[in-house]
């Protein structure tokens, strides 16, 4: 049996594309918010432990880790207004059972979409935005003009402030004291209209954080997640893709199936025709 002339025309044109990974490296004491349990691994098992009877041995880890750590994928269930999920689904009823059975992680789609690089640090001039800088709906028009590409029904949406270059100092990443750079709700709302699928940033949570605020208010997660149905990824590591100046591309990433849960982790792919 042969590939069919189509597939192997996407083939073709895959192989000879570039493959950006989009995802921070998981690790023990890695950034990650305070409302989350942090990531943890180790070693359950060693090599030389227990040997097999032809010398060879097996190692094994337990890894321990909130759903909303490191790049990760918010699933529909992970924020409420007035008790209600998406939807009007009534939040109370839905995790009664201790997991979701509405909008769990498990029903997050497959991605594999046209994606969009909005890099506003670099259409700002500067290769980190300060903290608390706030990204509107102006702030968005513009660099997607200065790239040359539109944001269009169906899009993922990626939008580059330069922070994950602190995700190294945990402190700094979080922004607790000083604020993290994202887009306001007036942005995510000119985001929603457009019809986009996703919107993923590279902070801990997409969207503008004031000194001092910390994750108190998050109205841009009620927007998206609650009122619009769209989901937020978050953490996501956009520098090689910005280095190459790439502002369109195939967007791939596959959740986990988590029953019931409010979030995945995430490894997003970048892939370019060339």
């Amino acid at each position: 049996m042969t590939a069919s002339p189509g597939l192997a025309s996407v083939l073709a044109s895959l192989s000879a594309g570039k493959v950006y990974d989009l995802a921070q490296t998981l690790q023990t004491g890695m950034a990650c918010s305070p409302n989350h349990p942090g990531f943890r691994m180790a070693l359950q098992r060693r090599h030389g432990d227990q040997n097999r009877a032809d010398g060879t041995s097996s190692a094994s880890e337990l890894i321990i880790t909130g759903g909303h750590v490191g790049t990760h994928i918010d699933a529909l269930s992970h924020f409420s207004d007035a008790g209600c999920l998406h939807g009007g689904v009534d939040a109370a009823a839905a995790q009664q059972t201790g997991r979701f059975t509405k909008h769990g992680a498990e029903t997050i789609p497959p991605f594999l979409r046209r994606g969009v690089l909005l890099d506003v640090a670099a259409t700002a001039g500067v290769e980190v935005l300060a903290p608390g800088v706030s990204v509107d709906t102006a702030t968005l028009q513009t660099t997607a003009a200065a790239a040359g590409v539109e944001v269009r029904a169906g899009d993922i949406v990626l939008v580059r402030t330069g922070w994950s270059r602190h995700f190294a100092d945990p402190q700094r990443f979080l922004g607790i004291h000083d604020g993290v750079p994202g887009i306001t709700t007036d942005a995510a709302a000119w985001l929603a209209d457009t019809g986009v699928v996703a919107v993923g940033g590279d902070t801990t949570s997409v969207e503008q954080i004031s000194a001092g605020q910390g994750h108190s208010l998050l109205p841009v997660h009620r927007l998206l997640l609650v009122e619009r149905g769209i989901y937020l990824i978050e953490m996501l590591d956009l520098e090689k893709l910005a280095a190459d100046n790439i502002a369109e591309f195939l967007f791939v990433a596959i959740p986990l199936k988590i029953l019931g849960g409010t979030g995945s982790p995430l490894r997003p792919l970048a892939v370019t025709a060339q």
